[in-house]
């Protein structure tokens, strides 16, 4: 996974064939907004996700070890007020990998992700 391309730039993505709503991904404190994609999923600019990564991250989940470090050194992450903040919308290529992102650690993307009203992603599709 180290040599994949899990992080791809929203500009020149292309858009769903019908809107997709708002959803939410919360972890100790952290508040996180995004929206499912074609290509995946988007977590939007000032979203937050947790600075400390869970202790099994580094062995069960390198490559969230991984990617967390190349967003804070592109900059995509930047810490401030105990948490990271998002600079930027990113898009993942994935509800999961984006929700691991902010836990700091292996995440289930389609129960993590949220609306409004507490329905998970997983949820939403289904129905």
């Amino acid at each position: 996974m180290l040599g994949s391309d899990l992080l791809t730039p929203v500009s020149g993505s292309t858009k769903t064939a019908k809107p997709q709503k708002e959803l939410l991904c919360k972890n100790k404190g952290a508040v996180a907004r995004g929206r499912r994609t074609e290509g995946g999923f988007v977590v939007f600019k000032d979203s937050t996700a947790v600075v400390a990564e869970r202790s099994s991250a580094g062995t069960q989940h390198p490559y969230v070890v991984a990617l967390r470090k190349k967003l804070v050194q592109d900059r995509t992450l930047v810490e401030s007020e105990g948490f990271f903040v998002f600079t930027k919308d990113t898009e993942f290529d994935s509800p999961s990998a984006a929700a691991a992102v902010i836990h700091g650690g292996g995440a289930n993307g389609l129960t993590a992700w949220k609306d409004a009203n507490g329905k998970s992603l997983k949820e939403l599709e289904e129905g």
